[in-house]
Order: structure tokens, then C-alpha cells, then sequence
């Protein structure tokens, strides 16, 4: 893990040796760690968005409202929820159950699944900035000159000007940038020989001309030559328990 992108998981748990159990496991994964002993506050520290990783000890008050809370968050990517439990039945909104006691064995095969899927997660919503001009085309072959401003594993930003938008000639933005309708184009990312094509569906538009858009095809080909480009962009490198 370089110091770019470090991951930051919240203990919550009113028992202090559930996190001596597991500050090593978390520690040689990189990953920055803080303790909420009240669990009737822990939903307080991550309305923000910031925090990757939960560790939720079901044994203390208030533990089950802090995961149905956590599934409530208005945040795009929610953080991954992990249950220590002195059973391994499944619980509703958890991702992985720990069962109690913690050993060091068991916490390094918990917290290096729960990490895959943190990067997981972390590709798919991730995007880079690009400031690419492209020509999209719709299902009706409409067409309009836009501007690609940035690109991830799950999809890219387009924008145009609010005049250009409002124009009335063939290449108006406004005549496909709406939601729901499939854009075909074609973008040469910067360090690529060749272009790669896209197609992808308008999932919301803002006034100000800018879009959001989820890929729906993109050629095999094309889909590794995309992900080796990403994959030089990110800030972090597997960490040697991964590899």
C-alpha cells in the first residue's frame, strides 16, 4: 500500500480486547484504524463517506442498529461490514462474519477477503480525470460533440457547455444526453496507440451539462486494454498478503 491510498476501518465494539485482537491483522494490511467503544455514536463517523471498512462486535448494545444504519447511508459506495459473532450464522447487511474468539489465523483470512473486496469496490467507483473530446451517437443515431472528463472500471463523466446544450442544430447535446439513452463513441486515452470504443447508458444529467454514464459493452480487447491503463493509475500497489 503506498501512502497515496490507505483504507480506514472503524472498530465498533465495547469490548477494548476486540480491537488487541485485531490491530495486527488490520496494521500489516495498511489499513488506519480507530475504535468507537459506544456504538449508539458510530454512526455519527461515517456520514462522510471516509471509512472503507466496519468492524461490528454484535455483542455490544446497539450493534444491530448500527448495521441497519450503515445500509441507510446516502453515500454512493458504503463501507463493508464485518460481524464478530460468536456463530457463524449470516446477518442481514453483513458482508463477512468473524466468529469469536478471534485467533490470529482466522482475523489474517477475514480481513484479506474483506480487503479484496474493499479494492474491488474501490475499482468500480473510482475515475480518473481524461478532458477527452468525442463524438457520441445514440440508438437514433443522433450525434453530438462532447467532452469525455473521465473514465473507471464502471463507466465515465461526459460534459458540454450549458450553450451548446441549449443549441437547436444537429449536433445539440441536449437531443441524447438524456437519461436512459445508449451512447456509442470511440476515445484515444492518453499513452494509447489506438482508440478504444464504448457504449454506454446515461444514468442521470445535470443541468449544467455535465452526465453520468454506465458502461454497457465494451469489446474484451478493448475491456483489458482499458483496465491495464487503470490499473498504472492507481494509487496502490497489493499488499504482499494478497499476492
Amino acid at each position: 500500500m503506498t501512502l497515496d491510498l490507505v483504507f480506514k476501518c472503524l472498530v465498533a465494539s465495547g469490548d477494548p480486547t476486540v480491537f488487541t485482537a485485531m490491530d495486527r491483522t488490520l496494521h500489516d494490511f495498511s489499513i488506519e484504524t480507530y475504535v468507537c467503544l459506544d456504538l449508539s455514536e458510530a454512526s455519527g463517523l461515517l456520514t462522510d463517506g471516509s471509512t472503507d471498512l466496519v468492524v461490528v462486535d454484535l455483542e455490544s448494545e446497539h450493534s444491530v442498529t448500527l448495521i441497519q444504519k450503515i445500509g441507510e447511508l446516502n453515500t454512493r459506495q458504503k463501507p463493508t461490514i464485518v460481524a464478530l459473532s460468536s456463530s457463524d450464522e449470516g446477518i442481514p447487511g453483513v458482508h463477512f462474519v468473524l466468529r469469536k474468539p478471534i485467533t490470529p489465523e482466522s482475523a489474517m483470512k477475514l480481513v484479506k477477503a474483506a480487503y479484496s473486496r474493499m479494492l474491488l469496490d474501490y475499482r468500480r467507483y473510482t475515475r480518473f480525470a481524461v478532458m477527452a473530446p468525442i463524438l457520441a451517437t445514440d440508438e437514433n443515431n443522433d450525434a453530438a460533440l462532447l467532452t469525455l472528463t473521465n473514465i473507471g472500471e464502471g463507466g465515465v463523466g461526459l460534459t458540454t457547455n450549458v450553450e451548446d446544450a441549449e443549441a437547436d442544430d444537429a449536433l445539440a447535446p441536449k437531443r441524447i444526453l438524456t437519461v436512459g439513452s445508449i451512447l456509442s463513441f470511440q476515445v484515444l486515452l492518453q499513452g494509447l496507440n489506438n482508440q478504444i470504443h464504448i457504449q454506454a447508458r446515461v444514468v442521470w444529467v445535470r443541468e449544467y451539462g455535465a452526465a453520468g454514464c454506465e458502461f454497457v459493452f465494451i469489446s474484451p480487447h478493448d475491456r483489458k486494454v482499458l483496465h491495464a491503463w487503470l490499473e498504472k493509475k492507481y494509487p496502490f500497489k497489493t499488499p504482499f498478503m494478497l499476492q
